[in-house]
């Protein structure tokens, strides 16, 4: 049963894994088909909804923009378009107005396609009627152009080097701290056993010659 000792690890890796994977920016190719707004009412899924744009009053429904796009394969996907403001995550994204502007003039049709890069974060699921915020738009020059993340690598390697140090400097201060307090305590220890027995014996000579006489 040792791998038991590793599920506290494994699921701190997972908790973290998830939230970069939602948090990071993700790109698409894909041609817009549409762009919407709807009327949303949140539930218990508002968690994955940002907060109403920069100057509108909470509610709990409100109008939500859409982009609905479809992919070189054919698969639709469906975006939101929601300013973050100032909160999580920091994208400080204040131009959704824009941004579904944008969208609606990169409108095409299969026919005579315009290919676009469509950068959001979040997931979509269709279970918890969840959807990605698109957060920016640029035409690229087909479906099969290759895109490099290179900002989620800055940030990953970062974020690997962040905690490459921490756990240099938690080692070292368990060496230099923690280790030698945990010996002292266990020769202490077995110090005090020692004289524990030493009395014992003492006793029982003690009493072995008195009562042995």
């Amino acid at each position: 049963m040792r791998w038991l000792k590793w599920i506290p690890t494994v699921l701190v890796l997972a908790i973290v894994a998830g939230f970069l994977h939602y948090t990071l920016p993700d790109r698409d190719i894909v041609r817009i088909v549409n762009t919407d707004v709807r009327r949303v009412d949140f539930g218990e899924n508002s968690i994955f909804w940002a907060a109403p744009d920069a100057g509108s009053a909470g509610a709990v429904n409100r109008d939500v923009r859409f982009i609905e796009a479809v992919r070189p394969s054919g698969r639709p996907s469906v975006y939101r378009n929601e300013d973050t403001g100032w909160g999580w995550p920091p994208y400080f994204k204040l131009d959704s107005s824009n941004l579904q502007t944008e969208a609606r003039d990169l409108v095409s049709t299969s026919g005579d396609p315009v290919w676009v890069a469509l950068t959001h974060y979040g997931w979509r699921s269709e279970f918890l009627s969840i959807f990605p915020n698109a957060v920016g738009v640029r035409v690229v020059d087909g479906p099969d152009v290759r895109l490099i993340p290179w900002f989620n690598i800055v940030v990953l390697t970062l974020l690997a080097a962040l905690a490459w140090g921490v756990g240099v400097r938690i080692r070292r201060f368990r060496r230099n701290r923690i280790d030698p307090l945990l010996e002292d305590a266990g020769e202490a220890w077995d110090d005090a056993g020692e004289a524990v027995s030493r009395k014992r014996r003492g006793i029982r000579r003690f009493f072995g010659g008195f009562f042995g006489g």
